[in-house]
């Protein structure tokens, strides 16, 4: 870093022997799952790649990431798919409802991974998307093993899947210690949303 705390103009960029995509699952009760794989999203922008996110479970209530990925200058394709958290918060939807938005997506990650017009596609969420049977499991095996091998694909979520845990390349569980919420402290934006 220089003296203003800006990258040096000349750095040594890494490139591997062998460039393959990778299979990431960001799962667990902690807070920072969608926001990991958003901090994927701002890296793989650094590189010049081009990035899809399909958001299953997000849609009815406004998330920063929506305006800040029109801001930036990169190529992110965002889609929210949802209607929010199906049997939470207050959510009006019934379930078909919900299951029906989320075969749509299921269709538009299919046609999304076929376009070839994609580095890296996040799936936001998909992982409580099959805990709620909104998605079938043999829907996202098949996803995991239809990505083309140069894609990178990252499914965010609680409860992700044994087997798509077994199938990831990389799998984290992102673990509560402490939060807010539980102390009654309502969600605040640019952090919770």
């Amino acid at each position: 870093m220089n003296k203003r705390g800006t990258p040096p103009d000349k750095i040594e960029r890494l490139e591997p022997k062998e460039r393959r995509g990778l299979v990431v699952v960001i799962t667990g009760y902690g807070k920072g799952k969608t926001t990991a794989a958003l901090g994927l999203a701002l890296r793989a922008c650094g590189h010049g790649m081009r990035v899809c996110i399909i958001q299953f479970m997000k849609g009815d209530l406004y998330a920063g990431e929506w305006d800040g990925i029109r801001k930036m200058a990169c190529a992110i394709e965002l889609h929210t798919t949802g209607k929010g958290f199906c049997g939470i918060q207050g959510n009006p939807y019934p379930w078909k409802e919900h299951r029906a938005n989320a075969q749509d997506a299921i269709d538009l990650v299919r046609e999304k991974m076929a376009s070839g017009a994609f580095d890296l596609l996040i799936l936001d969420e998909i992982n409580n998307a099959l805990k709620l049977k909104l998605v079938d499991l043999e829907q996202v095996l098949d996803i995991i093993r239809a990505r083309p091998p140069l894609m990178h694909l990252v499914l965010t979520g609680r409860d992700a899947h044994p087997q798509v845990i077994e199938l990831a390349d990389t799998a984290s569980e992102i673990t509560e210690i402490k939060h807010a919420y539980r102390k009654g402290i309502e969600p605040q934006p640019g952090i919770d949303y």
